[in-house]
């Protein structure tokens, strides 16, 4: 049919009851509810038995516990809660008995029926009971123990060694002739040991597939035989080059992190950036911008103590100043010892947002080095620049926007609505976790937000495509992509970018824009729905009367 029974010509008809169970609601197709339908959606619901928390379709809608108590017990009238189930020979139902158990009915003197009389506890699904594999693993006392914990149990711990053995030539290492000569086996088998059990617990603990395993384990017995220092922790940069074989990168790094076997030698991608920009420049500039560099990214503790900056602060910064840095070192200077209060002046554009942006950039510099005592004077000290103008925001594409909430992408579609409806921040979207959402608010840490009807229905959506693709991850943000899958790590910035047609910043300020335009310019309303400053909500409060509107409608007046 083309049509469901709500939207059939001449309905909405009621849909009749499944043929299987008799429900009369979630009808999917072919008679049958959602519930019984082989190829409706998986979704976890409770036992059909004792009403336990967490089956799905695939096991019937039964947990462990009552798939056993279904094959050794024949079907009954509960004596307790009066339900035809399979009753044990005492004529209680699994459920009835669970719950007789917790209060020790035989020792307190009480009935089957009487210790159900204050009611039934609800528990979770296949929590009390042991699966064949948690029975293999038990240790020899007899308790159960996890496959992964198993696993560790039986290799002893390995401590790597301290030391580090010189070579005569640093060579760059070139896996892919290996693939056809093959490698050397490891020169410790104990740390190849530790690693293996390393590797089987944390696949175990994050949700891995077979694949992302197996291909981690190859991955670190490759680098173990080649090690120069065998026992040492593995180097980072010797991680890497695992890539030319196409074997995972980031999982090997977070076994050996995990397993105290990482040695981090890799620079961070600003300070390459860093060095390239400067590049050019005098000897002596240069080494004074690697000093301010220093104290934007890593602080000062020494007074006037300073914090490290964020990265995007030092890069802007940075770009403010490079042109005039050039133009003084085309102009004959060599250091910024050299540059006087006039050369700073002279450097200054008259007005605009150029002067204050290089102003800013320029006290940044030289209050720095003043303060690590590099120069003797700040030539940029009490030259006024003007602040950085102000842009207002401006509604987006309507268009764009309605395409990305349909879009066929479960994630773009989520991520669109959250910032369209509730206006989100990116920070505020790597940060939300499955338990921020619960009873249908999604709680930050200012304020619980009631999400949208259109917000649920895609927020369904997701979740389902997570749990099909992503059945075992341990990652507890809620949005993940396969490369936070097997970790616990937010998703990335760029991703956003690759996902949505527009950045999320703009789609949250047509959300605010309409908001302020449709409340008259309430700025309390719009402070408390999108956790704005005062000061904040007043850049959106003046789109209502643009400065210099009132005296261009006075001058056409006159």
């Amino acid at each position: 049919m083309d049509y469901c029974y709500g939207c059939l010509p001449g309905g909405p008809f009621p849909p009749p009851p499944c043929i299987r169970c008799g429900s009369a609601g979630d009808y999917y197709s072919a008679g049958m509810c959602g519930r019984c339908h082989p190829y409706a959606p998986q979704h976890v619901d409770s036992c059909r038995d004792c009403c336990a928390w967490g089956v799905a379709r695939k096991h019937e809608w039964l947990c462990w516990g009552c798939r056993y108590w279904r094959r050794t017990f024949p079907v009954g009238t509960c004596a307790a809660c009066r339900r035809q189930v399979p009753v044990n020979p005492g004529g209680a139902c699994r459920l009835c008995w669970r719950q007789a158990a917790s209060l020790r009915w035989t020792k307190a003197g009480l009935s089957i029926a009487g210790a159900n009389r204050g009611g039934t506890q609800l528990f979770f699904a296949n929590m009390g009971y042991a699966s064949p594999a948690a029975r293999r693993n038990r240790d020899a006392t007899g308790g159960r123990l996890r496959p992964a914990t198993a696993a560790r149990a039986r290799v002893p711990p390995f401590r790597p060694a301290t030391h580090r053995q010189l070579v005569l030539f640093e060579m760059p290492r070139d896996l892919k002739a290996g693939q056809t000569r093959g490698f050397p086996e490891p020169a410790l088998p104990a740390m190849a040991d530790a690693l293996a059990a390393a590797v089987a617990g944390h696949a175990a603990a994050h949700g891995w597939g077979p694949k992302t395993a197996k291909g981690a384990r190859r991955g670190i017995m490759i680098l173990l035989g080649l090690q120069d220092t065998p026992g040492a922790p593995l180097r980072s940069s010797d991680i890497h080059t695992l890539h030319q074989l196409g074997l995972p990168v980031r999982p090997v790094l977070d076994v050996c992190d995990q397993a105290g076997m990482l040695e981090d030698d890799r620079a961070p991608v600003i300070t390459g950036w860093f060095r390239e920009q400067i590049r050019g420049l005098p000897g002596p500039m240069a080494t004074e911008l690697g000093v301010w560099f220093r104290v934007m990214t890593r602080g000062s503790a020494t007074p006037p103590r300073r914090r490290p900056r964020a990265e995007g602060t030092t890069r802007i910064h940075l770009r403010w100043v490079l042109p005039t840095l050039r133009n003084w070192a085309a102009g004959g200077h060599q250091s910024l010892r050299e540059i006087s209060r006039a050369d700073v002046l002279a450097a200054l554009p008259p007005a605009g947002n150029p002067r204050s942006t290089l102003g800013s950039g320029l006290r940044s510099v030289f209050t720095i080095l003043k303060t690590e005592k590099v120069i003797f004077a700040n030539p940029a000290a009490g030259i006024p620049t003007g602040p950085h103008e102000t842009r207002y925001p401006l509604p987006a594409k309507v268009d764009t926007i309605r395409e990305a909430l349909n879009s066929p992408n479960p994630a773009c579609a989520l991520i669109t609505a959250l910032a369209a409806f509730h206006g989100l921040r990116a920070g505020e979207l790597r940060a939300i976790k499955l338990t921020d959402i619960r009873d249908g608010r999604l709680h930050l840490s200012q304020r619980a937000i009631p999400l949208a009807e259109p917000v649920r229905a895609r927020l369904a959506a997701y979740l389902h495509d997570r749990g099909r693709r992503w059945p075992r991850t341990a990652n507890p943000h809620l949005l993940i992509n396969h490369a936070t899958a097997g970790s616990t790590r937010p998703f990335g910035g760029r991703w956003l970018s690759q996902l949505l047609p527009m950045p999320v910043r703009i789609i949250r300020e047509d959300r605010i824009l309409h908001e302020i335009h449709a409340t008259g310019g309430d700025v309390r309303r719009v402070c408390d729905l999108f956790g704005l400053t005062v000061a904040g909500a007043m850049r959106y409060a003046a789109t209502l009367d643009p400065p210099g509107l009132q005296q261009d409608r006075t001058r056409n007046q006159h």
